[in-house]
């Protein structure tokens, strides 16, 4: 058990279009989505490191997420929320991680529709 609490990593708005939805027009166009990750981890390593090997690469984590939104279609806003979780969660070291993605104008008023769904690990 880690003496501190987790470091949490933010990544903030990132901006991507992908093919989300069942419509016809939602099938044939690419869409505006916006996502927002939250991942814990203790850090124990990279607190006394300068060393990239010692901490969770946020980098890495961010171009998987970009490369499987970008690449795949999702008839559901879950499904598209539940494979960014997994990609989030994938590394060992996560204890924690939590996603939620915005599909922009998806109702005439609104400004988006998001879906949020979050992850622990067993204790």
């Amino acid at each position: 058990m880690s003496a501190q609490p987790d470091a949490i990593i933010r990544i903030k708005n990132l901006r991507l279009r992908t093919f989300i939805g069942i419509k016809e027009e939602e099938i044939a166009n690419r869409q505006d989505i916006v996502i927002n990750v939250v991942i814990h981890y203790p850090a124990d390593q990279a607190r006394q490191s300068e060393d990239i090997n010692d901490a969770l690469n946020y980098r890495t984590i961010t171009k998987n997420i970009i490369q499987h939104v970008e690449n795949n279609r999702f008839a559901l806003l879950e499904k598209l929320t539940q494979d960014v979780l997994d990609i989030a969660r994938g590394h060992a070291w996560v204890t924690r991680a939590d996603v939620e993605i915005d599909k922009l104008h998806a109702l005439r008023y609104a400004d988006s529709v998001s879906m949020t769904m979050g992850w622990r690990r067993p204790q």
